[in-house]
Formats: C-alpha cells, structure tokens, sequence
C-alpha cells in the first residue's frame, strides 16, 4: 500500500505530481489546502486540531494515498503512516513560473479570475519561502525531510515523466 506525502514550496508542482501518482497508482488524493483554511474572506487557518479529524476521516476511508500540501504541520501528523516522501525543492523562480501558468483550481477559487487575482500575493509568499521560519518555510521541510527514516526523494525540477 502506498502512502506518500509530497510538499514544497507554493507553485513547487506537488498538485500536479500528486495528481498524476494517484493517477497512475490508483491513489486517493488528498489537497490539504483543502483542510487547513476556514471558509472566511480573510484567510485565517483552520484549528490544528480539526485539521486533523478531517485528515482522520480520509484516512479512515482511503488505505493507499496521496497527500500534498506544504503545511509541515499537517505532514508531521501523517508521518508515522506514510511509506514514502517526496520533497519538491524546486528553484523560487521555477516556482513562480509554474504559478503562472497554474490552470485554474476549481476547488480553491470560484473562477480562474479569483484565482488570478491572487497571482501577486502568492508570488510574492512563493519569494519569501527560504526566508520563513514557521510551518510552510524552507527550513521545516528540511527539517522534516531529515528526520524521516523510510523512502524519501528530493525532486529539484518539474517532474513531467512521470
């Protein structure tokens, strides 16, 4: 059974690489911007806590999965189960472009429009990545990458063959 957990980097491809393994290996996807925000205009994170019962539940229902977010949090939950990682360690300016180009997400934004508007801001949060010290940063998951013990890979480029 699979069970892998891919972060990095705002625009880093982890949607995309996750999408495609689940694709591929019949793997539940799971998007955890999708669990650690509540529904408010301003973006405000979710409890940690019920981050986690979400999680819970589609742990309960999916045995193989993908799960991809840069929320090392959320990840530090899932670590004991997971059987593999990959770490998206992609350049900031590959990060960008892929965001770019990022087709739209309809279960993020209500039109490609809304999601572009927010273009700037995440650029902007994508440039700041290494400078960061909290859950989403550079350094985090780093640091959760070395002190995993099972199969791990740093992906340093888009991963179109896969």
């Amino acid at each position: 059974m699979d069970k892998i957990l891919i972060f990095g980097n705002s625009g880093s491809g982890k949607s995309t690489l996750a999408k495609k393994l689940s694709k591929k290996g019949g793997l539940a996807h799971l998007d955890l911007d999708t669990l650690a925000w509540l529904p408010t205009s301003t973006p405000q994170r979710m409890p940690l806590e019920k981050s986690r019962v979400k999680i819970e539940a589609f742990l309960k229902t999916h045995k193989s999965w993908v799960i991809e977010g840069c929320y090392t949090d959320l990840l530090e939950l899932l670590s004991d189960q997971a059987t593999e990682i990959i770490f998206m360690d992609l350049s900031v300016d590959q990060c960008i472009e892929n965001a770019r180009n990022r087709p739209w997400e309809p279960h993020k934004y209500e039109s490609k429009e809304a999601q572009d508007s927010n273009l700037d801001m995440l650029v902007n949060w994508i440039k700041e990545y290494k400078n960061r010290n909290d859950t989403f940063s550079y350094q985090a998951h780093l640091n959760f990458y070395n002190v995993f013990q099972r199969k791990k890979t740093i992906y340093a480029e888009n991963q179109e063959n896969i």
